[in-house]
């Protein structure tokens, strides 16, 4: 196992993944995949015709029925040694994760296991979900039994290859659904190796597809008529509108979108332990991920702990402690929300446009830790998802102007305060509208079961995307009521 990122001789020439197998398109068009760490390609994808989108849900429906006839025990065996193949091949899949999404190997492996973790929920599924049945009368019995929907679909954003489709479909395959995975056409290439686990793994032929393409993909399967559920996680606009046209339809969506999550910072807060959850929430995965913190609400005094947050950023190395920007455009539109602010009278402490870059990665994206301090709701830096390391300051005088600042937020994925007060926890707790909190914690992710979603407009639809409520989404309960023999006492029931 190394900790280096590797640039590999030969680029990934991936095809669709349909049938248990890989499968061309029909159409001659490709999508390069290129490195934030090199900014030249590393391999390419089919871009899926409409028509591939069809033989890809013809072979989920197929796959479907004989997976979905496999009792639960059986499913999960598959699951469990899908688990094992995902461990065996660890450092491949978090080397191609890296290099295709821009995180450094360490977050890459993290999100790996984290995914693992969902694996590891959907195997319990088979003692923890076995259904219910009660003697609701004299001679009658009423029961339920969890059923699935048939071929289910998952939309994945391009900042977690693994780990986000990982939170969709070890659960949804586990309830006996069919799954497609169309993956981020700027990630594609480690759902190919997943895919592969999938097939080691035993699991029958076109219950697992990936199929590759962008927003004319993501319509047909929107559109056709025999994809009964969608998870998608991506940005806010995407996410309302895949909900939008879903539901219009008829259709089962659960759609997680971005996030401004505020981190409240109170002159109590322990000092190291504070200084470290800033820096390594709002620089991990170089800012790319809706958990990061974006918005910190400095409640009076705290300088010295902006200074130790500012020093600690500081010292941080590209390519090493902090991975690379997605693209060029993205790097660009980072940079100029930095200058915007600047402009609009906020200051920039700490600057990360033009810092050194990793040597051999000259021509990546890159961008350092940036701090914006003294700025204002009103400003697009203190508002807007930057989605990249930068973190937005505001001075507020007390706790209560700062949590209505936290309440006026129109996203609701995380809030977290750092202080050693038990009473300022609890009071930040209750009174903020996000579905993550954390208490000296910067990225507040629950660990399995306990499910992973946000508020307002960090979700679309009913439920988290992890943990037991989601088993509602993937299937649905089909009841059944019983009576074998005509009772003596009858009553509204018998």
């Amino acid at each position: 196992m190394t900790d280096e990122i590797s640039i590999p001789a030969d680029s990934f020439e991936f095809n669709n993944f349909i049938g248990g197998k890989a499968c061309p398109s029909e159409g001659q068009e490709r999508i390069d995949v290129i490195s934030p760490y090199t900014g030249a390609p590393i391999g390419s994808v089919p871009s899926s015709t409409p028509g591939d989108v069809n033989t890809a849900v013809e072979m989920a429906k197929a796959g479907f029925h004989e997976w979905s006839s496999l009792p639960v025990k059986e499913r999960s065996q598959v699951l469990f040694r899908f688990r094992d193949l995902l461990l065996e091949r660890l450092d491949e899949i978090s080397q191609l994760a890296a290099l295709e999404c821009g995180k450094t190997l360490s977050e890459s492996r993290a999100g790996v296991l984290k995914g693992v973790e969902v694996v590891e929920f959907a195997t319990s599924l088979q003692n923890s979900d076995a259904g219910g049945a009660i003697e609701v009368s004299r001679g009658v019995q009423c029961e339920y039994r969890r059923e699935p929907l048939g071929v289910v679909c998952g939309i994945a954003p391009f900042n977690f290859p693994a780990m986000v489709p990982l939170w969709m479909y070890p659960i949804a395959l586990a309830l006996g659904n069919a799954f497609i995975l169309k993956p981020s056409e700027k990630v594609p290439l480690t759902s190919q190796l997943v895919a592969e686990c999938l097939t080691d793994a035993k699991l029958p032929a076109g219950a697992f597809t990936t199929i590759n393409g962008g927003k004319a993909v993501v319509d047909a399967l929107i559109e056709h008529p025999d994809v009964s559920a969608y998870g998608f996680v991506g940005s806010t606009p995407v996410a309302k509108d895949v909900y939008v046209k879903a539901s219009t339809l008829g259709k089962r969506a659960l759609c997680l979108g971005g996030a401004k999550n505020n981190l409240i910072v109170v002159p109590d807060a322990d000092y190291d332990l504070t200084v470290d959850g800033v820096v390594s929430s709002f620089t991990g995965c170089a800012g790319q991920r809706c958990m990061a913190a974006s918005l910190m609400l400095a409640v009076g005094d705290v300088d010295r702990i902006i200074a130790g947050v500012k020093e600690q950023a500081a010292s941080l190395t590209l390519g090493t402690s902090m991975g690379a920007i997605i693209t060029r455009e993205s790097l660009e539109r980072i940079s100029a929300i930095i200058d915007r602010a600047e402009a609009d009278g906020a200051k920039v402490i700490l600057d990360g446009r033009g810092v050194p870059v990793p040597s051999g990665f000259e021509n990546g994206y890159w961008m350092g830790p940036t701090i914006i301090d003294n700025a204002s709701i009103d400003m697009e830096c203190a508002t807007t998802e930057i989605f990249g390391p930068v973190i937005t300051i505001i001075r507020t005088k007390d706790l209560s102007e700062a949590l209505e600042l936290e309440r006026g937020n129109a996203f609701g994925n995380a809030t977290s305060v750092f202080t050693t007060s038990g009473k300022i926890a609890q009071r930040v707790a209750h009174a903020s509208t996000a579905g993550m909190i954390g208490v000296n914690i910067g990225v507040p992710v629950p660990r399995e079961p306990f499910s992973f979603g946000g508020t307002k407009d960090s979700k679309f639809g009913v439920t988290d995307i992890t943990g037991e409520g989601v088993l509602d989404f993937w299937s649905y309960r089909k009841k059944i009521t019983t009576k074998w023999a005509q009772q003596s006492d009858q009553n509204w029931m018998s």
